[in-house]
């Protein structure tokens, strides 16, 4: 469906999956060079006059907790303008179970919409899991990856199932998986926004995260948004680049109980999480956003303009 960065985000020393290639032409980069792609990104987030009239942004911060004790944060900032949009994620929201095991990171990416669909341009994350860092880098075009890179390099296991060329179209990465755009004038707020496959690739795994309906909530943040959210289960299938008798991939394969509560961004027709739930062998992990501020900004005239 459209959790895919913290679903995706499971034990990731645990389903690292592809060696540094190319598609195309080279992708391979040091990690400094891919940290720095991040970096870029989420300065020009940063900026107010990101897309040169940025619309609408959604500056959101979310804390983590495990069986009911807090475990950290992270943030979330976003901007669409028409059909284009950026988003840049830190700590607890590049990864729920690689935060709940203690792994920083940052991640960034943008792209179009086409109609509801989302199509990403630019990937990169960065993860400091264990002292270790990894690295991800994707170039895309039409939902296809052009280019990837990941750093460093996973282990060969004879079991793991490859990633074939065609596992890599008709594909999203794992931030973009979570925008969901709503068809229609009516309120985006609605079972239409569950009820979907998203076909994900993050550079290691190929999977699918589908979701259905299950309820309407209201929420309400220490900041920001209060209203209606949508509640939507998700469910995750491997495709590629796991293996399949690792302990962590046959949990989340079993999984029925993991929820997702989307909130929308004032504005706009997409809806991104407000909470996040799922049970782990530890207890109840849940991500829930503490401020959830959607800031709508007037067109500016371009440079020529007098």
């Amino acid at each position: 469906m459209h959790f895919a960065h913290w679903l995706s985000g499971v034990a990731v020393r645990d389903v690292v999956t592809v060696p540094m290639r190319s598609i195309g032409h080279s992708a391979r980069a040091a990690p400094a060079a891919i940290a720095a792609a991040v970096c870029v990104l989420a300065a020009a987030l940063a900026d107010s006059g990101h897309m040169a009239a940025a619309q609408n942004r959604l500056e959101a911060e979310y804390v983590a907790s495990l069986a009911g004790i807090p475990i950290g944060h992270g943030n979330w900032v976003i901007d669409i303008d028409n059909d284009q949009y950026a988003a840049a994620a830190s700590g607890a929201t590049t990864g729920l179970m690689r935060f709940f095991s203690g792994a920083r990171g940052t991640s960034a990416s943008q792209g179009t919409f086409n109609g509801i669909q989302a199509l990403p341009t630019s990937f990169a994350e960065t993860i400091d899991y264990d002292r270790t860092i990894d690295d991800v880098r994707m170039a895309m075009a039409g939902g296809n990856v052009k280019a990837y890179s990941v750093e460093p390099p996973p282990p060969p296991h004879p079991n793991r199932i490859p990633v074939s060329e065609a596992d890599r179209h008709g594909v999203v990465d794992p931030l973009s998986a979570v925008f969901i755009r709503v068809a229609g004038n009516g309120d985006p707020v609605s079972p239409q926004a569950c009820g979907r496959k998203v076909a994900v690739f993050d550079g290691r795994v190929r999977y699918d995260l589908r979701s259905e309906f299950r309820r309407i909530e209201m929420v309400r943040a220490d900041k920001g948004y209060q209203g209606p959210a949508v509640v939507c289960s998700v469910y995750f299938a491997p495709i590629s680049g796991y293996v399949p008798d690792r302990p962590v991939i046959k949990y989340l394969v079993q999984l029925r109980d993991a929820e997702v509560w989307l909130a929308p961004i004032s504005g706009t027709r997409v809806l991104v999480p407000f909470r996040f739930s799922m049970p782990t062998p530890l207890g109840t992990g849940v991500l829930q956003a503490t401020r959830f501020v959607a800031i709508q900004q007037p067109p500016r005239p371009s440079i020529s303009a007098k």
